[in-house]
C-alpha cells in the first residue's frame, strides 16, 4: 500500500519539513520554518505548509543522545508528535534522529554555498534525512 509522508526536524529555533512521494519511497526537503509562539501554533504552520499534499502518516525526528537516552529536547519531539497525531488523526512515528543534522552539515559543505545559505537548508535537509532513513527501513525491514 502506497502512503505519503511528512517529515519534521523539531529544533530549537527552526523546524524542517521534508515530504515522500505519493509511493512513500523518496523524500524530498520542502521547507524550514522559524519557530514562533507554542507548539499548537508550530502545529498549525506545519499544516499550512503541507497542506497540498494528502499526507497520510507523520515522522518526527527524535534526537536521543549518543548513549540512546531521552534529553529534554526528545521529550519535547515525543509531546509534539502527539500533539501532531490529535491535530490530524493520522499515525505519527518518532524516528531516531541521531547524526541527521551533521549529515546534512556534511552535504552542505560539499556545495558552493554561503553559510547564510547553507543555515535556511541545514533543517529542512535534516527533516529529508530522517524521513528517508524511516522509509528506506520500512522497505527493509529493519
Amino acid at each position: 500500500m502506497s502512503a505519503r509522508y511528512a517529515g519534521i526536524d523539531y529544533g530549537t529555533k527552526r523546524v524542517g519539513i521534508a515530504i515522500s512521494d505519493p509511493l512513500g519511497t523518496i523524500a524530498s526537503p520542502l521547507v524550514t520554518l522559524t519557530r514562533v509562539g507554542g507548539p499548537a501554533e508550530q502545529a498549525r504552520d506545519i499544516l499550512a505548509a503541507v497542506g497540498e499534499f494528502d499526507i497520510d502518516e507523520w515522522v518526527v525526528g527524535l534526537p536521543l543522545n549518543m548513549d540512546g537516552t531521552e534529553g529534554p529536547q526528545a521529550k519535547l519531539s515525543d509531546r509534539f508528535a502527539k500533539l501532531i497525531a490529535t491535530e490530524t488523526g493520522a499515525p505519527v512515528h518518532l524516528w531516531d534522529e541521531r547524526l541527521s543534522s551533521v549529515q546534512a552539515d556534511m552535504y552542505l559543505a560539499a556545495g558552493d554555498l554561503t553559510n547564510q545559505q547553507k543555515k535556511a537548508r541545514r533543517d529542512k535537509l535534516a527533516a529529508q534525512i530522517i524521513l528517508q532513513s524511516f522509509l528506506d527501513a520500512r522497505t527493509t525491514g529493519d
